[in-house]
């Protein structure tokens, strides 16, 4: 597979699966395992978190607009709008500090093919415990600050590639009771400074390198992760409820026997 077409569809991957529970990690796998695809480079992976994290913000730009009003005009009508932004801020802080402590882990790329299943199929397991256990409906105004702490934590685990970031996300939020639609709202949200914070950290890590970049990679890559990413929380958020958890869960667990048997 040449470099063009290894973009677009690492665009196509990236921007399904960052949002999607279906582990991105695990998919990136995929070009590199089927076609021996080389690996395009850190300055095509900030490339296409730009593209997702455009697209998430584009999405909610309504919901973000209200939230920075909230906290910089105090008025009662965006109470609801500032408690939202306090929990993403509460939910963000443990993987701050979980990337910190093992930022050094995470750069020696220790995770093998056959962990990335192990992972993969162990967090799907727990998104279908989750999803089948639920017990109560609360929507997103429902929230609580230890919910969203909760929710934090539990998605700190998504630094295990395999697990999925918003695969944890949603898992958690299923956990303390909150609806399908909502939990995967709140994932959503979350995923902005999430993968904000990652890109920072890319871009930090790039300028220590001497990087040769082909343009039209890093184009293609932006624009096809943005247009995917979009399209797929739109999607999603319309019909999760009627789809549920299992159809991912199965995905899943395919995915993970899938790279077994490619090992």
């Amino acid at each position: 597979m040449n470099d063009i077409l290894l973009s677009f569809f690492l665009g196509i991957v990236q921007g399904l699966t960052e949002f999607l529970p279906i582990s991105s990690s695990a998919h990136l796998l995929l070009p590199s395992l089927i076609f021996g695809s080389n690996d395009l480079g850190l300055s095509f992976d900030i490339a296409v978190h730009a593209g997702t994290l455009v697209a998430v913000i584009y999405f909610f730009r309504k919901e973000i607009v209200l939230m920075t009003r909230s906290i910089l005009i105090n008025d009662d009508s965006l109470i609801v709008h500032r408690k939202l932004a306090i929990y993403l801020i509460v939910a963000t802080i443990p993987v701050i500090f979980a990337g910190l402590i093992f930022s050094n882990l995470i750069e020696q790329r220790i995770f093998s093919i056959s962990s990335i299943a192990i992972s993969n199929l162990f967090f799907a397991v727990i998104l279908l415990f989750a999803f089948l256990t639920r017990k109560s409906n609360k929507h997103l105004v429902q929230l609580t600050l230890y919910g969203a702490l909760f929710i934090g934590i539990v998605q700190c685990f998504a630094l295990i590639p395999g697990a999925s970031r918003s695969g944890t996300a949603i898992t958690a939020a299923l956990l303390i009771g909150m609806n399908l639609k909502d939990s995967s709202k709140f994932s959503f949200l979350l995923g902005i400074p999430t993968i904000l914070g990652a890109l920072v950290l890319l871009i930090i890590e790039i300028q220590t390198l001497d990087i040769i970049y082909n343009p039209i990679n890093l184009f293609i890559g932006f624009f096809v992760s943005m247009i995917f990413a979009f399209f797929t929380i739109k999607l999603f958020l319309n019909f999760v409820e009627k789809i549920g958890m299992i159809p991912f869960v199965t995905y899943r667990i395919c995915l993970g026997v899938f790279l077994f048997l490619l090992i």
